[in-house]
């Protein structure tokens, strides 16, 4: 029997109700009906994405009309969409020329793109940076999947005593200055719910570690989100003492949770912590459950982990790399996108129950760099994804490491984008990094240029940019 599923049409979502009421039921559902689901959803986006994308109409030409097998549909790189940006979108009004200028602007952050999409802007570490665009579709799916799987997941964990007696405070802490997913996603919510977000603040990795502790101390967060290296650093400041806050829940996100970090920074504060696997081009890959496995929502999200040569990977072995295809997204479709992310689909089900399979991001594995103000100085630590940000922002870069070669000197590999002056592109990368030192009171460490070319990427996924030499 065909099962019930609510479908996106032209980007506009069902209500989110109904798109609850849909995850619910596709719980429930037997392999063979969640299998239908999927199938039928990712038929009608290369229907949709033909007719509508320039690009996909010659992707897909000479293709069967009715595809329902993803493997049967040829993968995309990053480089390759950002090449064709124009032709990729199905709205014609989506232009390149309008959208890089927009997300240049700061002043922009948390507004819509031609008044009607939500806008991203992506690493540049894996190919050519990308501008990614949300339509109200995939952000009506975003948050009938928190609310629907990750809300209640989070909340059979969490103290209720605890959680009230720091008044429901949340503090996201993430690395800002740009128009990154999580920025933009809390910047939009307060402006469209602002009582909602009355207790939610947001905090600046790209503030010195000192100054974030004390705010940190005087918000006295019941929820404390953050990238894994960041929470890491944070665990390490409330061993102290000078950090001296009571969560009754910690989030991790954006980089690979170890067991050994969890456990560590769930002692630190006393506290359960949670996991989550996400990305710009799909906001709720994978949510955790109790037993710490992160399921994925693969109801509206594809998953293949593949080899070097493109083929599937058996379950239980690391990937290469992962090809993701959003099934919710109409207004930029990722078809087979080739994400970059080195996954291990795990074996066999879980204790908890889902019938969602489970998967480990093998993630990269940057290093946090601990260098001294001055010479017998307490060592600082520089945060992995917080030294991306600001090196990131150089136009024309391509790839990049940063390596501690002393207590107060690092040295920089550069890798400019075609076309792009290499020169040029070496110095404003190290500008930024010395800026960015600076500012953290490290102005005393030194930024070496290195005539190396950066680290080509591990056979098991994302090139390592930060290393402790």
């Amino acid at each position: 029997m065909r099962p019930q599923v609510a479908q996106i049409a032209d980007g506009n979502a069902p209500s989110i109700p109904r798109l609850v009421a849909d995850l619910l039921r596709a719980g429930r559902e037997s392999p063979e009906e969640s299998g239908e689901r999927v199938r039928l959803r990712l038929a009608r986006l290369v229907g949709f994405a033909r007719t509508r994308s320039p690009f996909y109409r010659e992707r897909f030409s000479g293709l069967p009309p009715d595809i329902r097998d993803v493997r049967r549909l040829p993968p995309v790189s990053r480089h390759e969409l950002s090449a064709n940006f124009d032709a990729w979108a199905t709205d014609r009004a989506v232009l390149g020329e309008t959208v890089e200028p927009f997300l240049a602007d700061p002043s922009r952050l948390g507004r819509l793109y031609l008044d009607r999409y939500v806008a991203f802007s992506t690493s540049g570490t894996t190919g050519a940076p990308a501008a990614l665009l949300q339509d109200r579709g995939a952000m009506a799916v975003y948050q009938a999947l928190l609310l629907a799987r990750r809300i209640p997941s989070l909340a059979s964990a969490v103290s209720l005593p605890a959680f009230l007696r720091n008044r429901a405070r949340t503090a996201t802490i993430v690395a800002t200055g740009g128009h990154f997913a999580s920025s933009v996603v809390d910047a939009l919510m307060r402006s469209l719910h602002p009582r909602l977000y009355g207790f939610n603040r947001t905090f600046s990795l790209m503030e010195p570690l000192p100054s974030l502790v004390e705010a940190l101390n005087g918000f006295r967060p019941a929820v404390l989100g953050s990238y894994a290296t960041a929470l890491a650093v944070l665990a390490g400041e409330q061993e102290a003492k000078r950090l001296r806050i009571a969560p009754a829940l910690v989030l991790s996100g954006a980089e690979r949770l170890s067991p050994p970090l969890r456990e560590r920074i769930s002692a630190a504060f006393r506290c359960p912590v949670r996991d989550t696997y996400a990305a710009s081009e799909f906001m709720g890959i994978a949510f955790d459950c109790l037993h710490g496995r992160l399921h994925v929502n693969a109801d509206w999200v594809i998953l293949e982990p593949v080899d070097a040569s493109g083929g599937p990977v058996p379950r239980g072995e690391a990937s290469r790399t992962t090809l993701l295809t959003n099934l919710a997204n109409r207004l930029q479709p990722l078809i087979r996108y080739d994400l970059g992310d080195s996954v291990t689909m795990i074996p066999g089900p879980c204790p908890c129950g889902s019938p969602l399979p489970s998967v480990r991001p093998e993630g990269r594995s940057d290093e946090i760099l601990y260098v001294e103000p001055e010479e017998g100085a307490a060592p600082r630590p520089l945060i992995p994804l917080v030294l991306a940000t600001a090196i990131e922002e150089a136009r024309g870069i391509l790839r990049y490491q940063v390596i501690r070669t002393g207590p107060r000197s690092l040295a920089m590999r550069v890798e400019e984008a075609p076309g792009h002056d290499r020169e040029a592109v070496r110095a404003d990368a190290r500008r930024r990094l010395e800026v960015y030192l600076s500012s953290q009171g490290l102005g005393r460490v030194s930024v070496v240029p290195d005539d190396e070319p950066p680290e080509a990427p591990p056979a098991g996924g994302k090139p390592r940019q930060f290393l402790a030499g």
